[in-house]
């Protein structure tokens, strides 16, 4: 199959985004991208339409970054968490009222191979994404996206296992809180 340079191009900014937000830096980010076309430009015919083609791409760029990780060939820039100033307890406290119930009952969020399956989603999924503090968002995107084990992410970003949890926790409980309001547009 022949690869559509157009398509390849329309893609672009959303893989640039993808591994600014995995590798902190905008030219290792874009090095990354830059040998992911490459890749798909220079090996067509391993596409086999067993998926989106950018389902395909995004595959091949997750390798590109995993391989960087792994050489450890970028810098971490770590912006000051917000919530850093907040207890474990106080974050946890704020979920349920004094009499131990749930602060608010969670919402249907009706079938969700139908909501996976609608492009929209994913576009409100990078926008809360990109509303997380750079650490929490970098952690969330290792863990999910890349797949990278709780080991292997506390030793890249040199933190301890308990701090991962606590990070990831973090991460999904603001993704949460965001799609809730902007996706299935309930208020928290």
């Amino acid at each position: 199959m022949a690869v559509d340079p157009l398509q390849l191009e329309t893609l672009r900014p959303q893989l640039v985004r993808f591994a600014a937000l995995q590798l902190r830096n905008d030219a290792q980010a874009e090095d990354a991208v830059s040998e992911t076309i490459i890749a798909v430009l220079e090996h067509p015919d391993r596409f086999q339409q067993q998926s989106s083609f950018k389902t395909y791409v995004i595959g091949i760029l997750k390798h590109k970054l995993l391989d960087q990780l792994r050489r450890g060939k970028r810098e971490v820039q770590l912006n000051h968490d917000e919530d850093d100033d907040r207890s474990d307890a106080e974050m946890f406290d704020a979920l349920f009222t004094s009499s131990g119930h749930a602060m608010a009952a969670v919402p249907s969020w009706g079938n969700p191979d139908e909501t996976l399956e609608r492009k929209e989603f994913f576009d409100i999924l990078q926008l809360c994404i990109d509303k997380l503090p750079a650490k929490t968002g970098r952690i969330f995107m290792m863990r999910e996206w890349l797949e990278l084990d709780t080991d292997a992410i506390c030793k890249e970003l040199d933190i301890t296992a308990a701090n991962a949890w606590v990070l990831l926790h973090r991460a999904r409980t603001r993704l949460k809180e965001c799609l809730q309001i902007s996706w299935f547009g309930v208020q928290a």
